[in-house]
């Protein structure tokens, strides 16, 4: 693995802010003060938060990006810090919170970094969506979670499903197909795709290295910081299109009637 793997990533990461802004509407999204994210995320948190609700909660959003999320969850009534490796997203989440009116703060660290740098403990740690890939190490992912955590304070990671990475994702038929190993070896992969996800804008820093983790591997290391597992879903609708022949709904993408299943995103629930 190459030294400057985090900080390869990192370019890649601040090249696609001006892109991400555009494709997510995000300043159409800051100016419409009734539009809230994050509705999967507050649904499975619901029931292990006082009130059912992160309303007047101290939350901590790690891997925020633009902050779109970070922004629904303080007009979700959240007293809510977001937090990112990339400085151009922190800057861009910034000015969206001011444009935005909203209540919300945000710092450039990484995640094993976050408590020192935050020097306080929340009542909820979130992150979600499209996280843990870019991740080495789940061991002080999980040990800096548990640290950013009050004692009784409840951790959410909603993410893709591990078993999405080793799946071919170019078929045109309706086949699941494993085409990579699904069990972490410790390795990342490397891809050089020269756009984003969100666009076909070319891009000069276009390499990036993801590390696939196998649900154990998540399990085991929020169990190995002394997190207590309350819940744990595997959900069969996801947010964007990971194959051709997905089918658009209004609970989200899903794979096509009659077509083999399998989980498509899972979410958990710890507490200290």
């Amino acid at each position: 693995m190459p030294a400057d793997a985090v900080s390869t990533n990192m370019r890649n990461w601040d090249e696609r802010v001006p892109d991400h802004l555009v494709a997510y509407g995000a300043e159409a999204f800051a100016d419409d003060r009734s539009a809230v994210g994050v509705e999967v995320e507050t649904r499975v948190l619901a029931p292990h938060l006082p009130g059912g609700t992160v309303a007047g909660l101290d939350v901590v959003h790690l891997q925020c990006h633009i902050g779109t999320d970070t922004i629904s969850l303080a007009r979700r009534g959240a007293r809510v810090v977001g937090t990112d490796l990339s400085g151009a997203a922190i800057e861009a989440a910034g000015r969206l919170a001011e444009r935005a009116g909203a209540p919300a703060t945000f710092v450039q660290c990484r995640n094993e970094d976050a408590p020192d740098v935050l020097g306080r403990e929340f009542d909820v740690v979130l992150t979600s969506v499209g996280v843990l890939t870019w991740l080495e190490d789940l061991g002080s992912w999980a040990r800096a979670v548990a640290r950013l955590l009050r004692p009784g304070g409840v951790f959410l990671v909603h993410d893709a499903h591990p078993v999405l990475s080793a799946l071919q994702h170019d078929r045109s038929d309706d086949l699941l197909v494993l085409g990579e190993p699904y069990f972490a070896a410790g390795e990342p992969r490397r891809f050089d795709d020269g756009v984003t996800y969100a666009s076909d804008t070319r891009m000069r820093n276009t390499v990036t290295y993801q590390w696939p983790h196998d649900l154990g591997e998540v399990l085991g290391a929020v169990l190995a910081a002394g997190l207590r597992i309350e819940a744990f879903h595997e959900h069969r609708t996801m947010p964007w299109k990971a194959f051709p022949s997905m089918v658009a709904t209004t609970r989200g993408w899903e794979l096509p009637r009659g077509a083999p299943e399998c989980p498509l995103m899972f979410s958990l629930v710890a507490r200290r």
